[in-house]
């Protein structure tokens, strides 16, 4: 996998993420490949396989992992939990990054860094596995690993937007992404983002974020293209775009809504 990579490069994930390069990603929650490729192929940016909401399991991970890089996309994973072993675990099949849930201060995102990173700057131990050629390409592996891997943490806590500024300053920290369910649940109100609560919230983490000149992300659920456009205008440049299981449900439904009407005439 690294080999095939020319570092600091404007056509890598790490440098759009430095440059608040607008890129639009999605997420994998049904663990077949096929689904994977098709969405890759699409033309997404990147593709984040969920390991926290969904039964994907570790093997299936690096299946999807092979797909979407061989398809020509960025494979990112969310993890379940800011577990140190499954990060190392899911860089080691080939991630080029994680996406950590539940950072809620700067200790959790230390964490999340040394996980990814090999000594002196983490705490990885190494393997030799398919990130690393299966121990052929470790040395090219490491130099990038050091230099072009990625670490999102995700705010989705009213404790993380508390302490949103250590947060993000974060040394390894390239990013972070809302998540609007649980940031909204966190506040007694799951669901009501326009609740003045979580505006207010978004707000707070939208200053801090342009002060530490770090890129804003955001998961838009719904696939709704005027939502994300909304924030793209708010100024979010790593947004997520809904996720397979609803683009499947909402094909199915819209286009199943006209032909009942069709049948009503």
């Amino acid at each position: 996998m690294a080999s095939k990579l020319k570092l600091n490069e404007k056509h890598t994930l790490k440098y759009k993420l430095r440059t608040h390069t607008l890129t639009i990603g999605s997420w994998i929650t049904i663990g077949d490949p096929s689904i994977a490729e098709i969405m890759a192929k699409s033309g997404f940016d990147w593709l984040t396989v969920d390991m926290e909401h969904s039964a994907i399991t570790l093997h299936e991970a690096q299946q999807l992992i092979q797909v979407i890089e061989l398809s020509g996309c960025v494979p990112l994973v969310r993890v379940g939990n800011n577990d140190p072993n499954l990060i190392k675990r899911v860089m080691d099949a080939g991630a080029h990054g994680v996406i950590v849930p539940m950072v809620n201060n700067a200790k959790d995102a230390e964490l999340a860094v040394k996980a990814v990173k090999y000594p002196p700057i983490g705490t990885r131990g190494v393997g030799l596995a398919r990130a690393q050629g299966y121990g052929v390409d470790f040395e090219k592996y490491k130099y990038w690993v050091e230099r072009e891997s990625i670490v999102i943490v995700q705010i989705e806590h009213i404790d993380a937007v508390n302490n949103i500024e250590e947060i993000i300053l974060t040394e390894g920290v390239d990013g972070f992404i809302i998540g609007p369910y649980d940031l909204s649940g966190s506040l007694g109100i799951p669901g009501e983002f326009n609740d003045p609560k979580v505006t207010k919230s978004l707000e707070k983490v939208k200053k801090a974020a342009k002060k530490a000149n770090i890129i804003s992300g955001f998961h838009v659920v719904p696939p709704e293209i005027d939502l994300l456009e909304a924030k793209i205008e708010e100024g979010y440049r790593f947004l997520g775009y809904s996720l397979d299981s609803l683009f499947l449900a909402e094909a199915c439904r819209t286009d199943l809504d006209k032909i009942h009407r069709i049948n009503k005439q």
